[in-house]
């Protein structure tokens, strides 16, 4: 590859998430983003339940006691799993056309999702409603933990049609 198409398609990547340039990246995110979160909320339901009854059944309950941890133990290797995976995406996220993308345009890594995942948690439990309220205002539809960390979150099929177009 010649050096003016490596600077060519280096500049293109910077500017694939401009919401100007690129606005159906950003289209119905906010909503669709929503209704992943639920979803992800039933299957990480699921998963800890299984997880709680399996230990307590081979513990013989005392597993249990220690269910206030499991929880978050779950969901966190979820995340990690899932979103620090190859399609940077929760289930949820799968199931409603949604990828999480650093600034950059690199897919997430297991240690970016984890960063993602404590920055969710830490931002909700201090400022509930303001990690919300940020995307209203956020042309990129952002939410405060991915203004913090660097991502955007995009619409997957439009997201592969273009890097289809520039490939």
């Amino acid at each position: 590859m010649s050096n003016t198409q490596s600077h060519a398609s280096n500049t293109i990547r910077e500017q694939a998430f401009d919401p100007e340039s690129h606005p159906y990246l950003f289209d119905g995110i906010r909503s669709r983003r929503i209704i992943a979160w639920i979803i992800d909320g039933v299957v990480l339901g699921i998963l800890i339940g299984v997880v709680l009854l399996l230990t307590g059944i081979m513990t013989l309950g005392i597993a249990w006691l220690f269910s206030w941890i499991i929880g978050p133990i779950v969901t966190f290797g979820y995340i990690v799993t899932t979103l620090g995976g190859p399609r940077s995406a929760t289930i949820g996220m799968r199931v409603m056309g949604l990828e999480l993308r650093t600034w950059q345009g690199a897919k997430m890594n297991p240690a970016l999702a984890a960063i993602h995942f404590v920055l969710f948690y830490v931002c909700s439990a201090v400022l509930t409603p303001l990690v919300l309220l940020v995307s209203l205002f956020s042309s990129r539809k952002r939410l405060l933990h991915d203004i913090i960390l660097g991502t955007d979150m995009l619409d997957a099929r439009v997201l592969r049609e273009l890097e289809v177009s520039q490939a």
